[in-house]
Formats: structure tokens, C-alpha cells, sequence
């Protein structure tokens, strides 16, 4: 019996000494396991995350990024704030000319990925796993409309056709060169593909190759230039990442990509930075008259009266409010731009404007903005210029006005006069100029167009206010008209006949 108690305890203690081990083996295992859990690298999406940026290498141009009047703008600049927003970070440009160099030293380079800007022929694609195209360029050929359009490449055989003479020139449009030598091929140095959308306008070339994305950008400022076919398989942009075995950072921007073309904010985003403003003709003044009768009533009060606070003209005030939103006071932009006088965010903040959604505050801002704009300008502008000049900063920002300003200056005209300004400020546009100035790329055509505009606008509410004095002065008279009755009567025929003079080059139903 005794025997049989010492064989139990020993057991108990055998039992308990492995039940020990087993316990002091399993702790080292969840100890080696949770060290070798710290010890692994974070993810790439995770090292973005806790850096708190987005890092992209990118190049300033019309498509990639640009200095516009809110700040940092351009159609992927959208794009890549949307993702960085979507992942939490800031976005952070890198900005940078395209050289063989620059990718070729990618490791060297500290950028998350990179943007179609610094993608040149230079590189060799196939070391980077590129995203979804956000975007797909074509070479197209272009005429000017004034002669018969070729139906096809074989037609341009003996046609001199022009094309820039760059180092990013698409690989298939050297294919073309060597597969039709019949055509005249004529490379152009220290050009941009704005210089050859001009000499088709002016009957300096008859035909030209320009992509896509360009025609669609200028394509109402030269509108005798057209397209006539594609010449080569449309090319897609995307982001470039550094090879690697971690993927997530560029799975989560297939994601991302994948989302905003399923829900149409890529679509939306395209249309607000390709499709430009139109000048008014006698379709838009019609519209304009009916959202007059529709619209302007509901905010007439709030707009006669921020104009009285600011000692400017109300139908200035309006005029701008209508080129801005069309007088609709939740009007939006892709870019952030929002409310009835389209105010970007940062500047509704100096201004004081708390709410971009509520109209009243917008039209109180966007009329102090304007006063603003007219007591900053230097006192060597004067007169209308002044005018002219504040609405154009309204539409690019101080800064790019200055750019072009200087450039004016620069090419010999007057700094101080819209008529020279005006004809300067598209060349911003042009990689020639824009790379020299202070803020970058400028949509410069967009400022011009949006002073004639607002000018027409307002002479179409001043003549508007004009009819409605003489209905007033002659309300008592019957249909009749007698301009010998009062004063206001004869003050407001005056006024009605001057407009009609001064507004008939420009408003053609008048």
C-alpha cells in the first residue's frame, strides 16, 4: 500500500513538473511570436498612415497640378487629395521636372508613388506596377475647319503635319513617322502644344498633332481648329509605384479608384477641368434674362445690400454672383469651391464667412472679397483697369494676375492696362512662361473670359434696371410716351440709349 502511494505521488509530481514545462514552453512561444510580431515591418499604407502624408513626385502642368485662386489645384492634383483624404493624410506634392535621372534613382527619390507628369520616354515603365488609368490621352490630328477634313492617315500623304519636337513624344506617333514617310513630318523646337493649336487657327499649318487632353482644355479658344481623326490607340495615365512585394498602398488606391468611377466623382472632376466657360451669345443672355425673372428677386435685397456696405455697385455684386453660381446658392466645384459666390473655404475664413452654404453670408463675402480685391491692387491702376483687373484676380487669385502682370511688363506692353494684361495672361497656360513665373501654370484664358462675361452680365441688369425706370417714370402716361413730362424720365431714356449703344458689340439680341 505503501508502494502504491509512493508510485501516485511520484505520478502527481511528474505530472505537475511537465504541466510546468509545458507552461514555461508555451509562455516563450507566445513571447518569440509577440516579438516576432513587433519585430515585422509595417505595411506600406500603414508607414503612410503614421507618417500622416502622402508623398507624390509630380510635375506642375495643366493636367497634373497648378497654383489656381484657392490654392494648389489641377484635375489629378483633385484626384490625389481625394485619396489622401480617403486615407487620412496630407497630401504632399513633390514637385519635380521629368528626367531620365529622376526614375532611374527612384529609391534615392522619397516619394509613395508618381504621377504621369514625370513619366517620360525616358523611363523604363516595366520597373513600376502602374494603377488603373484615371485618364486615357489620345494624339489627335487637327485642321482648321475652314478647309475639308482628311478622313483618314493615308490622306495626309505629301500634307505637312506639325508636331512638337520633344522628348515625350508618345512612342506610337514614331511608328507613324516610319510607317508613313510620305507625310511630311515636321518636328517643331521650343513649342508647346498650345503654339500649334494657334498656327492651325491662323492658317499657318494646315494640320498638327496635339493630345486629347489639351484640344479639350483650349479648344473653345481656338475655335476654328477641329479634330479630325485619332492617330494612334488611346494611352492611359496612371499612378506609378515603386516595385515592392507590399502591395497595400497600391491596392488602396485601386480601391479608391475604383470607387470614384463607380460613383461619377471622376466624371464630375473631368467635366469641372475640361469643359470650359463659353463666351455669352444671344442664347446665354436669353438665359440669363429668365433665372433674372426666376432667380434674382429671392436674393436682390442681400445683394443691394452688401454692395451698399461695401460701397460697390449691386449689379457688379450680381453680375458676379451669376458668372460664379448662376445664382444658385449651394452651387459646388469638385475643388472645394462652393456657395452663391463660389468661395474657397480658406478665403471664406479671412473674410469671415462661417457658413459657405448659407447665400447670405457667400453674397457678404464674395461682395467684401471684391472690395478687397479693388483697395489692394497697386494706385498705378486705374480707372476701368482697376475693374478689370479685380475681377480677374476674383477668378485666378492675386498672385497668377501678378504673374502676368510681370510678364506684360516683360514682353513691353503696359503692366497697368487690361487690353495688354488680358492678351498676356493666356501665355501662363504655355510651359514657356509658366515655368519662369512665381505661382506656376495658370488657366489664363479663364480670367479674360470670366471679365467679359461679368461685364456683359452687368450691363444686361443695368439696361434690365433701366427699362424698369421708364416703366416706372411712365406709368402714368399710358402707353404713350412723354419724354418731356419729368426729368427721371429723360434721365432714364438717356441711360437706355447709351447701354443699347455700348452693349450692342457685345449682346447681340440688343
Amino acid at each position: 500500500m505503501a508502494g502504491l502511494n509512493i508510485m501516485e505521488s511520484r505520478k502527481r509530481t511528474a505530472v505537475k513538473r511537465f504541466s510546468i514545462s509545458n507552461f514555461l514552453i508555451a509562455t516563450l512561444l507566445i513571447c518569440c511570436a509577440a516579438l516576432l510580431v513587433r519585430s515585422a515591418p509595417a505595411s506600406k499604407l500603414e508607414q503612410v498612415r503614421t507618417a500622416g502624408e502622402l508623398r507624390v513626385l509630380s510635375h506642375n502642368g495643366p493636367i497634373s497640378h497648378y497654383q489656381g485662386p484657392e490654392g494648389t489645384t489641377g484635375f489629378e492634383y483633385t484626384l490625389l487629395k481625394g485619396f489622401a483624404d480617403e486615407l487620412g493624410v496630407k497630401l504632399v506634392i513633390k514637385d519635380e521636372a521629368p528626367t531620365a535621372e529622376l526614375m532611374e534613382n527612384a529609391d534615392k527619390t522619397q516619394f509613395d508613388l508618381a504621377s504621369p507628369s514625370v513619366i517620360n520616354a525616358h523611363t523604363t515603365k516595366q520597373h513600376y506596377r502602374y494603377s488603373a488609368a484615371f485618364m486615357e490621352l489620345n494624339l489627335e490630328l487637327v485642321y482648321n475647319s475652314t478647309q475639308t477634313a482628311p478622313a483618314s492617315v493615308k490622306e495626309l500623304s505629301g500634307k505637312r503635319v506639325l508636331v512638337v519636337n520633344k522628348a515625350s513624344i508618345p512612342v506610337p506617333l514614331q511608328d507613324l513617322q516610319q510607317s508613313l514617310p510620305d507625310v511630311q513630318w515636321e518636328l517643331v523646337e521650343n513649342v508647346e502644344m498650345t503654339d500649334l493649336l494657334e498656327m492651325v487657327e491662323r492658317g499657318h499649318a494646315d494640320y498638327a498633332v496635339v493630345d486629347s487632353a489639351i484640344f479639350d482644355i483650349h479648344r473653345y479658344s481656338y475655335p476654328h481648329t477641329q479634330v479630325a481623326f485619332n492617330v494612334n490607340a488611346a494611352q492611359p495615365l496612371s499612378w506609378a509605384f515603386k516595385p515592392s512585394r507590399d502591395n497595400s498602398l497600391y491596392d488602396a488606391a485601386q480601391k479608391y479608384l475604383a470607387k470614384v468611377k463607380a460613383n461619377g466623382d471622376l466624371a464630375k472632376i473631368s467635366s469641372h477641368f475640361f469643359e470650359q466657360y463659353i463666351e455669352v451669345n444671344t442664347d446665354d443672355a436669353l438665359m440669363f434674362s429668365q433665372r433674372f425673372d426666376k432667380r434674382f428677386p429671392r436674393w436682390a435685397d442681400s445683394i443691394k445690400a452688401a454692395a451698399a456696405q461695401y460701397n460697390l455697385d449691386w449689379q457688379l455684386v450680381a453680375a458676379v454672383g451669376y458668372q460664379e453660381s448662376q445664382w444658385i446658392p449651394n452651387a459646388q466645384s469638385p475643388t472645394g469651391v462652393r456657395g452663391f459666390m463660389m468661395l474657397t473655404p480658406d478665403t471664406a475664413k479671412e473674410l469671415g464667412v462661417k457658413n459657405l452654404d448659407d447665400p447670405k453670408q457667400s453674397i457678404q463675402g464674395g461682395a467684401k472679397y471684391l472690395r478687397y480685391l479693388l483697395d489692394t491692387l497697386p494706385t498705378s491702376i486705374e480707372g476701368d483697369d482697376r475693374l478689370y483687373m479685380t475681377l480677374a484676380a476674383y477668378n485666378q487669385g492675386i498672385g497668377h494676375l501678378d504673374d502676368a502682370r510681370a510678364l506684360t511688363r516683360r514682353l513691353k506692353g503696359n503692366p497697368n492696362s487690361w487690353q495688354d494684361v488680358s492678351k498676356t495672361f493666356p501665355l501662363l497656360a504655355k510651359q514657356e512662361y509658366y515655368s519662369k513665373a512665381t505661382f506656376g501654370y495658370s488657366r489664363g484664358w479663364e480670367p479674360v473670359t470670366f471679365v467679359k462675361n461679368v461685364l456683359n452680365y452687368q450691363k444686361i441688369l443695368a439696361f434690365k434696371e433701366s427699362q424698369q425706370q421708364l416703366r416706372i417714370a411712365t406709368s402714368n402716361t399710358g402707353d404713350e410716351l412723354n419724354f418731356t413730362d419729368t426729368a427721371q424720365t429723360k434721365s432714364a431714356l438717356e441711360k437706355l440709349n447709351q447701354l443699347r449703344l455700348s452693349s450692342a458689340s457685345s449682346l447681340s439680341f440688343l
